[in-house]
């Protein structure tokens, strides 16, 4: 790996226009070649990276300006994109479409930039013709910035219908790298937040992957896309890859912090500045959720953990009835707990060994699917009961960015730490927060959520610790020491 890894990045003039079909069969036929690989999406995605996973055999990695910063996208994409000959990065929503009301931020174009990447324009073709032409061009002259090296045409109704597009095309000048017919869409069943991940049906799914694949590979041109991923340059900014070795002074200075009008005193590792870490002792065994129930988490979560001192285990609670033995503290991240409800509350022993290790005041960091599972139920459906709290279904999806700041100490985070997150879910907890919330979420709409009791940290709010290690690191310092 080098700073001038070739790389392209896949976008589109909005959702829906076939991005994800053709950035995932793009890297499962670029691999097919025989390169290595480097999967990407732009954003808070959970459920994308795992089908680029399959296509690459590559962990799929998450690069969202956003939650991070736009200063770690680079180091980052770098970190992921060690040892592979290419790399693809696949967008999200439309091409120049971010934050709300933040401007370009953690948009596909910002990303694109801050990368030094050519995009490839995905249009969804099926309704018009020269017209393709006008669109193409506004995308183009937007922002001289993004660099647009080529147009996939998706949905294309005939020979015809192609000699028509690329007519229309010759006058923008952008050339045209692909166009893929109007066929019957490959199978990846959806729901309530998006596509059904690739741990509940991996069969299927690799199936999904390799039509993928003969779709991209049948009606893109793949020397002239791998050409032009070859014609990035550096990274911009002469960034080096991130790592997940941390000290609190040096290597990752913590974002401001303070409640929501002071300025910040400490770091999220709890340690005031130039003050030493406590002495080492053996590895604590951090027990992480995994399984069909809780597939949403960030691969740079666990190496982080690691690079802190733990030893990382899975465990599933659809069908382990114990914790891994030895546990010293459990992240329990997000998923599908409520398609899983019953299952979840049937496996009655490790429900029960989950209430034992919270009373024991272990420390506990749970997101989302997480919170849920911790409630008394979900449903109607017994879960964990370590928060006075129920769960259930809700008419309305939940979903934006967020800005954050610890309300007070807890085992993930000290008081007054600065957090970006995000929501995503369609289920409402009662009540929302604890007596002692773990955020309090700044912005229009002031409110506190989520709870701290013990050694437990519960919140709906989706968090990438990347942007502050020190996160990790006082985790693992309180596993170690509980």
């Amino acid at each position: 790996m080098t700073p001038s890894t070739p790389r392209l990045v896949v976008a589109a003039p909005s959702s829906g226009s076939g991005k994800t079909t053709v950035a995932t069969g793009l890297m499962a036929a670029f691999a097919a070649r025989g390169l290595a690989v480097s999967p990407h999406k732009v954003g808070p995605d959970y459920i994308d990276p795992g089908y680029h996973a399959l296509a690459t055999g590559r962990t799929g990695r998450n690069l969202d300006a956003y939650l991070c910063g736009p200063e770690l996208v680079a180091p980052l994409f770098l970190h992921g994109a060690r040892g592979c000959d290419i790399a693809v990065v696949e967008g999200v929503m439309g091409l120049y479409d971010g934050a709300a009301g933040e401007g370009e931020l953690a948009s596909t174009a910002q990303v694109a930039k801050l990368l030094g990447a050519p995009v490839v324009l995905v249009v969804d073709a099926s309704s018009q013709s020269r017209s393709v032409a006008a669109l193409v061009h506004g995308f183009v002259s937007w922002d001289p910035g993004v660099r647009v090296g080529g147009v996939i045409l998706n949905k294309v109704g005939s020979a015809r219908h192609e000699e028509l597009l690329r007519e229309a095309l010759d006058s923008v000048g952008v050339p045209v790298l692909g166009a893929l017919r109007r066929a019957r869409p490959v199978e990846t069943p959806s729901r309530h937040l998006g596509l059904v991940p690739v741990a509940e049906r991996r069969a299927l799914a690799v199936s999904a992957v390799s039509e993928m694949a003969a779709l991209v590979s049948r009606g893109c041109d793949l020397p002239a896309l791998e050409a032009l991923a070859r014609t990035a340059g550096t990274v911009p900014g002469g960034s080096a890859p991130w790592t997940p070795d941390f000290s609190p002074t040096h290597d990752h200075p913590p974002r401001s912090a303070g409640r929501l009008d002071q300025e910040p005193t400490r770091s999220a590792e709890g340690l005031e500045e130039g003050a030493a870490r406590p002495a080492g002792k053996a590895k604590p065994r951090i027990a992480v959720a995994g399984g069909p129930a809780f597939t949403f988490s960030y691969a740079e979560h666990t190496e982080l953990l690691t690079a802190a001192g733990a030893e990382v285990v899975t465990f599933d609670p659809l069908h382990d009835e114990e914790l891994p033995e030895g546990t010293a503290g459990l992240v329990i991240g997000g998923g599908f707990p409520e398609v899983y409800a019953a299952e979840l509350s049937a496996n009655e022993p490790l429900r029960k060994a989950v209430a034992e290790l919270a009373a024991a005041g272990a420390p506990i960091a749970a997101e989302c699917a997480g919170l849920l599972y911790l409630c008394r139920e979900l449903d109607g459906s017994p879960m964990c009961g370590v928060l006075d709290a129920t769960a259930r279904m809700a008419e309305r999806l939940t979903l934006g960015y967020r800005d954050a700041v610890a309300v007070g100490d807890s085992v993930l985070a000290a008081a007054g730490t600065r957090m970006r997150g995000h929501e995503f879910h369609r289920t409402a907890v009662e009540p929302g927060a604890g007596a002692a919330p773990a955020w309090g979420i700044r912005g229009r709409e002031r409110r506190v959520e989520g709870f701290v009791q013990r050694g437990v940290h519960a919140s709906y709010l989706h968090t990438h610790w990347a942007s502050e290690p020190g996160l990790a690191h006082r985790f693992v310092e309180r596993c170690r020491t509980s």
